[in-house]
């Protein structure tokens, strides 16, 4: 009990890119670990601004009793911090804990307003006591949530107050914390000093600095009346909007956002575990704060801007992961409006034939270096036609996806071009990893994959068949032909180059730097899961087999078969032994998607098969982070989940293939 309540996590997050997070017990183990990590604008980024709530009550007998917060990682076993958690759950998706402390039963409920930098503390006397005091201590380092946690805490904390209205000021440009206690009186005294040392246990293990101080402005009280609630709110917004919703306002209206984004799913994602994911992937669309030029055209153009965080804690918006997401966390929720939003938006910024690969923290201009993310831009915009009732978009899309075909026919950045000789892509530069395999760490490209890679060339054909059925639906049907036969090239072409009669698979990448690659890997996969698959269909049921004999785990697909040399069957140690293992055996769940498109085009009528494949990640909803679903996991049993506690792509395939796979 004691250890999974340190190791189970729990998040929020605020349509902003900014988030609450934590783990179960209160302790806090991460640098990301936080009750507000705002989502500032540009250059500031994410920054975690509340970072902790020592929270005691006052006892009959005159004790003081700790029943949370960062006070308890000090202690030389964590367990004994814990033990007064009774229960943790989701209601709607927001986490509420019931402590007893000795008879008094207190519950706790954490709430993100959306779009907002605001959190709201809430807690409640469940027993029968005429009441119980609390006391709350806060505790800030303002810093960007991806800095380590040993780093200088400064000397220029200051306190302001006003009419029961507090604010932390720290050095510039952090704004200042607003924080006021709603719904019963409080009295503040203001003792501000640093804290000890706190240890975080995963940046420990993570191979970074684990100690660190906080600085605290002293502490609040109040007295805790039977089934009454008492908030504590803190928030960078303006006073004027921190005030606007009274504490249970707030709490409604975000019931009720949620209520909607439930009942606005399709009906096989209403209920239980695929409603909890329907709320999960709200998590990963967000209105990026500061990206004012962004909103600005999207509003001219009768638009929103939305983007997709690609995981928390540490991920911005990736352009692989977005459109690999979208038809998950849009399109079977019912939010296709926003994913056509999406698409605009990325389409804005496609240059040279390329869409951005990421947006940096703090930062509105992308970063280009991906081989793939364009050709998924396809893939995601052809689920977005088929599934809504947009006929705009595409006739004012075909010059750019027309620009895309040609720089990838001619050349562009990266190394990315077709090779004359026989119609297949071909990418890779010194020093770049333009795969989705793109563990980087000191210079060394753990699998750089140049040459020719098959889910590439199997994205590639599709791309040029998407490009042709388009073009001919809008009767240019010369510039149509064309494209087919840069399909029809490629497409024999890899079937001659790819597939190994000896091994009964495909290679991983022909043309490398050493050759061609036999190594088994699940991205062939994608030569049979994609709308137009560029693999024979008589090859289909022995790639399938294969896979599922080498690769397929409970909770998505080996990176790598366990035959291989470099195969590593865990994802832990420092940043180098992580990234040598990130995509050499390592499970991703998200591969659990395509590999479902594969086995029901193999076995169309099995359906229950199919669904049953999700059945293991389905249950991690109650492991890692409650609710949601982690990035990777460790490629032999127990398969502990690593990397990122929510990953959007994760929760999109497999809400994509819950629905999907419905009777």
């Amino acid at each position: 009990m004691a250890r999974d309540l340190l190791r189970r996590e729990w998040l929020l997050a605020n349509g902003l890119g900014g988030y609450a997070s934590g783990t179960i017990s209160g302790m806090v183990s991460r640098r990301y670990h936080g009750l507000l990590i705002a989502a500032l604008p540009a250059p500031l980024g994410r920054v975690v601004m509340l970072n902790h709530l020592s929270e005691f009550l006052y006892l009959p007998d005159g004790r003081r009793v700790q029943f949370g917060g960062e006070e308890s990682c000090r202690l030389d076993d964590p367990n004994e911090a814990i033990h007064y958690v009774q229960e943790f759950r989701l209601e709607e998706g927001l986490p509420v804990w019931r402590f007893d402390v000795e008879g008094h039963t207190v519950e706790k409920s954490v709430l993100l307003v959306h779009g907002q930098n605001t959190v709201h503390v809430t807690y409640r006397l469940l027993s029968e006591q005429p009441s119980v005091r609390l006391e709350i201590v806060p505790a800030v380092h303002f810093r960007p949530h991806e800095n380590d946690v040993g780093g200088a805490l400064g000397d220029g904390y200051g306190l302001s107050m006003n009419d029961s209205r507090y604010e932390i000021h720290g050095a510039a440009p952090y704004p200042p914390l607003r924080i006021v206690v709603l719904d019963v009186d409080a009295t503040f005294t203001h003792k501000g000093g640093r804290t000890g040392e706190i240890a975080y246990q995963h940046e420990a293990e993570r191979g970074y600095r684990s100690l660190g101080v906080l600085w605290n402005p002293g502490h609040f009280v109040m007295e805790l009346q039977p089934r009454r609630s008492a908030t504590l709110v803190a928030s960078t917004e303006e006073w004027g909007s921190v005030l606007a919703l009274s504490a249970a306002a707030a709490l409604e209206a975000e019931r009720e956002r949620r209520r909607r984004l439930v009942a606005a799913a399709p009906a096989a994602s209403q209920q239980a575990a695929a409603a909890e994911l329907v709320l999960a992937a709200d998590q990963f669309i967000i209105t990026p704060a500061g990206r004012v030029e962004d909103a600005a055209r999207a509003r001219a153009a009768g638009d929103e801007v939305r983007t997709v965080i690609a995981g928390y804690h540490w991920f911005t918006d990736w352009g692989r992961d977005t459109m690999i997401s979208l038809e998950g966390l849009t399109l079977a929720t019912g939010r296709t409006v926003e994913a056509g939003w999406i698409l605009r938006t990325f389409a804005h910024y496609i240059r040279d034939g390329l869409i951005p690969n990421m947006f940096p923290e703090g930062e509105a201009e992308g970063l280009y270096h991906t081989a793939d993310a364009t050709l998924w831009f396809f893939h995601a915009l052809d689920r977005y036609l088929e599934l809504s009732v947009d006929r705009a978009s595409l006739p004012a899309l075909l010059p750019k996806l027309i620009e895309i075909a040609e720089r990838h026919l001619h050349g562009t950045r990266f190394g990315i071009h077709v090779d004359a000789a026989d119609g297949l892509l071909h990418q890779g530069a010194e020093g770049y990893q333009l795969t989705w395999m793109d563990a980087k760490v000191d210079g060394w490209v753990v699998t750089p994959r140049r040459g020719k890679a098959v889910e590439i060339n199997a994205l590639w054909y599709n791309a040029l068949r998407l490009l042709e059925g388009w073009l001919r639906a809008e009767n240019r049907g010369s510039e149509a032909a064309a494209y087919a036969g840069h399909a029809e090239r490629a497409w024999e072409s890899f079937n001659r180059r790819f597939w190994s009669e000896e091994r009964g698979y495909l290679f991983d990448v022909v043309d490398g730097e050493q050759g061609d690659d036999p190594a088994c890997r699940p991205n062939q996969i994608f030569s049979i899961s994609l709308r137009h698959p560029v693999l024979d269909p008589k090859h289909w049921p022995a790639v399938l087999e294969k896979v599922r004999t080498e690769l397929l785990t409970p909770v998505g697909l080996r990176s790598l078969s366990r035959d291989h040399p470099d195969y590593k069957a865990r994802y832990f140690g420092d940043l180098r032994a992580r990234d040598a293992a990130y995509h050499q055996g390592t499970v991703w769940g998200w591969l659990i998607g395509p590999f479902i498109d594969a086995w029901l085009k193999v076995h169309p009528e099995d359906r229950a098969g199919a669904r049953g494949l999700l059945g293991g990640l389905i249950e991690h909803l109650n492991e890692a982070c409650v609710g949601s679903m982690s990035e990777i996991f460790d490629a032999e049993k127990p398969f502990t989940p690593r990397g990122c506690i929510c990953q959007a792509w994760s929760v999109a395939e497999v809400l994509r293939c819950w629905v999907k796979t419905a009777e």
